[in-house]
């Protein structure tokens, strides 16, 4: 569960490292633990493990891994739904964690070779977003850029299947709700489907204020359990729940705004997309990697209990928030701002 990796480790000995998916069918009749024991004694020193959270007891296992082998450099990944803390056997005091967020507008700037950016932070970013603006679009249309990556740049594979992307992220999605959730929720079938419609309603009509009883309905389903389907999907990584309160004090509680999980899922699933929608959703995507993120009782999004800010089109003004301390303006369109007016393309620099 060590993370201190440089090229040199596998450069001149690559048999040193090993990796296993869970996924596999050799695993049906064969354990992890065979793996870990040939592999450490004929001089292994890395292990990837890949799709752990398909293994049947695996925090157990790593935890054994890490007791018997202390010196083995073990990475696994898993489901964004896994529960570090409370799943058998501690880990929590064994390993440093990492969520992999899609890529960034950042790194699908880097991805495509036109600017190469570290992240930038918030606070530089509200301070100097003019003077960085100027310096990233010399020789650099940076706007049709920003459409691409709204269409398929949060998903490195669109490289590799340009003509097939929303068919592959479709299947993408498949593979969360009928592999993932129940390799890591206790669900039955019928849920499941249940699961799938709900996903497909709210992707045609977010990001309205859920009138949930009417989903409920649709879903012939109670109260408690399509919270609970909610939650799951914000879990697995397809929606965003805004909330007046943030994650830390909400306790399955109706959200005030549903957002599909990335702008890229917009088009894949309901097939076209709102303007406006893709702009909000674009926004808090960005931002829930780095910061917290509340629904505010005026304006769009409230960040780090602090930041106000208003997401709209060229010609957004402040209207809504101009009372409102600490308060911005997030414009679309626009590829340098100033003042309090921000590019809505530069909230993508932020991880």
């Amino acid at each position: 569960m060590r993370r201190n990796l440089t090229d040199s480790d596998f450069a001149d000995n690559p048999d040193k490292a090993l990796y296993v998916s869970l996924d596999n069918l050799w695993f049906a009749n064969h354990s992890l633990t065979e793996v870990v024991e040939y592999h450490y004694s004929h001089g292994g020193t890395h292990l990837f493990i890949d799709e752990v959270h398909k293994y049947p007891l695996w925090q157990t296992l790593l935890k054994n891994i890490a007791d018997e082998y202390p010196d083995l450099h073990v990475v696994f990944t898993g489901s964004s739904m896994l529960k570090i803390n409370s799943s058998q056997g501690d880990l929590s005091r064994r390993l440093l964690d990492y969520t992999l967020n899609v890529m960034s507008f950042r790194e699908f700037l880097a991805f495509e070779g036109v600017v190469d950016e570290h992240p930038i932070a918030l606070s530089e970013l509200l301070s100097h977003h003019a003077s960085i603006a100027m310096r990233l679009t010399s020789g650099v249309k940076i706007l049709p850029l920003f459409e691409k990556y709204m269409r398929y740049g949060c998903y490195p594979f669109y490289k590799r299947d340009f003509d097939g992307f929303s068919q592959r992220l479709q299947h993408a999605v498949h593979a969360v709700l009928y592999e993932d959730v129940p390799a890591v929720e206790e669900i039955t079938y019928p849920t499941i489907l249940k699961l799938s419609r709900m996903l497909m309603i709210l992707a045609e009509h977010v990001p309205q204020t859920p009138k949930m009883n009417e989903l409920y309905a649709i879903l012939e389903t109670n109260r408690e359990q399509g919270l609970r389907m909610l939650y799951m999907l914000e879990r697995a990584g397809l929606l965003h729940l805004l909330s007046a309160e943030t994650k830390e004090f909400r306790n399955m509680t109706k959200p005030d705004k549903i957002y599909l999980y990335d702008p890229n899922l917009m088009y894949a699933l309901a097939g076209s997309a709102n303007v406006g929608t893709l702009r909000e959703t674009f926004f808090i995507n960005q931002f829930a990697a780095v910061a917290t993120v509340s629904y505010p009782h005026k304006g769009d999004f409230f960040v780090d209990h602090k930041h106000l800010f208003e997401v709209g089109g060229k010609g957004k003004k402040f209207d809504q928030i101009k009372d409102e301390p600490d308060s911005y303006l997030a414009v679309d369109n626009t590829e340098i701002g100033h003042g309090n007016r921000i590019p809505l393309w530069m909230f993508g620099l932020l991880y």
